[in-house]
């Protein structure tokens, strides 16, 4: 049976009741790393978004983004939905089919720090970022549009770390092999073709607004469909 220990992390604010601030989503990043011991397949994936967070509140510090508030925005209600999944397996509810194998394997043996990294990648990416997009434009009263150079730039910076985890979580040269079946595995998933898959999906629901049953639907079979695919990410190795 899989155990999951209680979290720190504070409930989920309302979106309308947002008030951006990405040192507080650090700070609640940090604040799990003591929840869990490192070996811990959720514990990977927190050390790896945590970089991802504190790398963009550096740029957007910087004047790198445009519009400060949108990308500060998009950023906090994207972190909600990861940190939600966090509170609600914490609280032993479910949390969305794309974190459960997360959550569900997180300390299997057989499985690679790898392999929860890029698993909670194309969770929070696959599924997570076309709803924060549509958070962010509710919240801010505008439409997809007005947030693409944000998400692009975040896009960016997700590039970058995705690199960084490869070079930093894959296995020894040994495993390198194209004909590993790990190596394979993995590189089968491409994060540009997850956040293009995002930006569509962001764009679809929002025109969906006046159909909410669709949406809905539309939703529940994305959430599902990535959960499908982090399943297979999370495939045992001997």
């Amino acid at each position: 049976m899989v155990q999951i220990e209680q979290s720190t992390a504070e409930p989920v604010v309302r979106m309308d009741a947002v008030r951006p601030s990405l040192g507080a989503v650090v700070e609640r990043m940090r604040a799990l790393r003591s929840c869990w011991p490192t070996t811990d397949g959720v514990a990977v994936f927190n050390r790896v978004y945590l970089s991802v967070t504190e790398e963009l509140g550096r740029r957007i510090d910087r004047g790198e983004f445009p519009d400060r508030r949108a990308a500060v925005t998009l950023d906090v209600l994207f972190a909600e939905r990861y940190l939600s999944a966090v509170a609600t397996a914490a609280a032993g509810n479910r949390p969305p089919a794309c974190w459960r194998p997360l959550f569900q394997y997180r300390r299997h043996p057989g499985v690679r720090p790898l392999q929860f990294a890029m698993a909670g990648i194309n969770a929070h990416i696959g599924h997570d970022l076309a709803l924060a997009v549509v958070d962010t434009c509710r919240t801010l009263g505008c439409e997809p549009a007005h947030l693409e150079a944000a998400f692009e730039h975040v896009g960016e910076v997700l590039t970058m770390l995705e690199e960084r985890i490869r070079e930093d979580l894959m296995p020894g040269p040994d495993l390198l092999e194209i004909a590993d079946p790990l190596t394979h595995l993995l590189g089968s998933w491409s994060l540009e073709r997850a956040r293009d898959g995002a930006w569509s999906a962001a764009r679809l629901l929002w025109r969906m607004q006046e159909l909410p049953g669709l949406a809905d639907e539309f939703t529940e079979r994305l959430d599902t469909g990535v959960g499908l695919v982090g399943r297979c990410m999370l495939t045992p190795w001997p």
